[in-house]
């Protein structure tokens, strides 16, 4: 039983793949407010990114028996994990406010429309399948990011 919960309390990022509707939206910001809980420090962000991708890894196969679905929308882990690492970017350029929110919407597009190879990926199962094609998706974000910033500054 408390293994259950453990294993649900941490792949919905603590319940909030719970939330109505869109779960990996507010997933997606609890990303980026932990970003920004962060304070802007390279060595605590990488460090939060690692972190909560090798747990992510550690956890969604165990969540995918748990739900007894395969990546059912409850497990946002793989959203939060995906929205920090879209944001490495920040480090590299000088993006801003709008640059953060140009993160938020693309890695929510490129995580919902889910280009080659992520859509292959994400038919995967266990925790390569879950978090798999949202690290793709920010793999992408960070790629937009850093060719829209380099070429219009």
């Amino acid at each position: 039983m408390i293994y259950k919960t453990g294993i649900k309390a941490i792949s919905t990022f603590f319940f909030i793949g719970y939330l109505p509707l869109i779960p990996g939206t507010f997933a997606s910001l609890a990303g980026l407010s932990l970003f920004l809980a962060c304070g802007l420090s390279a060595p605590s962000y990488f460090i939060s990114v690692f972190c909560l991708c090798l747990v992510g890894f550690l956890v969604c196969g165990k969540a995918e028996n748990v739900f007894q679905r395969k990546d059912p929308p409850y497990i946002v882990i793989d959203e939060v994990s995906g929205m920090l690492l879209s944001l490495a970017s920040v480090f590299f350029l000088k993006m801003g406010v709008m640059g953060l929110w140009l993160a938020f919407f693309l890695f929510r597009l490129l995580d919902t429309i889910k280009p080659y190879p992520a859509n292959k990926i994400q038919h995967l199962h266990g925790s390569l399948g879950v978090m798999g094609d949202d690290l793709i998706a920010a793999l992408y974000t960070n790629i937009i990011l850093q060719l829209v910033f380099r070429f219009t500054s």
